[in-house]
């Protein structure tokens, strides 16, 4: 009787008769931040970015990098949040927290947005990771601490202003020339010029010949 032929088995894309779904890859869009005094360490932050980015498997998207100080307006940031919302990435890698975000409120607006888009958020030093739960549970934490950081703006604020009060600083917006018209005329009418009104009281010359000609 003839040996049955063995023959190597192949692995199936189908699952009874269905094909197989291919597991999606993530697209990431990697961002680096360095002041202007401390550009040396720029190669080392997108360097880790892209070795955690291959040890996840995730494929880079985009790359975007910034110099400059953590006040001025970050453009690279917004491009990437602007990728994110065309839905052409799918989670955001950084390095550091404050590399991505001006102050914990702007930290977290970003992040809400990120997380309404259906976008991820990875932090390397925090190891904070948006996709995962207890990534997650952390985010509501950040939304305390900015609304605690709201709070504290707002005490300083209203200290200010009193400390301001009690030394006897005038608030607000300084008066116009309009509440000098009095004053305007008489000066006018004693002959000082134009010029020197404006001197006195502290206005400008424009002002005072405003005020002068609605008196004709």
């Amino acid at each position: 009787m003839a040996a049955k032929r063995a023959f190597p088995k192949t692995k199936s894309d189908s699952v009874f008769g269905q094909a197989r779904k291919q597991p999606k890859m993530f697209r990431a869009g990697l961002y680096a931040r360095v002041s202007t005094n401390d550009q040396q360490t720029l190669p080392m932050q997108s360097r880790a970015m892209r070795e955690y980015a291959a040890r996840r498997g995730w494929m880079i998207a985009v790359q975007a990098r910034e110099v400059g100080s953590g006040a001025a307006k970050r453009e690279a940031r917004e491009k990437l949040l602007e990728a994110a919302r065309r839905r052409e990435i799918d989670v955001v890698l950084v390095w550091r927290l404050d590399r991505w975000g001006r102050s914990v409120t702007d930290l977290l607006a970003t992040l809400q947005e990120l997380e309404h888009l259906g976008v991820g958020f990875v932090s390397l030093t925090e190891a904070l990771d948006l996709t995962t739960p207890a990534g997650r549970a952390m985010a509501g934490l950040l939304a305390v601490f900015a609304a605690f950081e709201r709070e504290i703006l707002g005490e300083r604020t209203r200290a200010g202003l009193a400390h301001a009060r009690q030394n006897g600083k005038r608030l607000g917006r300084p008066a116009t020339a309009a509440a000098h018209a009095s004053e305007i005329g008489k000066l006018y009418r004693a002959g000082v010029s134009k010029s020197e009104i404006a001197r006195r009281l502290q206005i400008g010359r424009t002002s005072v010949r405003r005020v002068l000609g609605a008196n004709r």
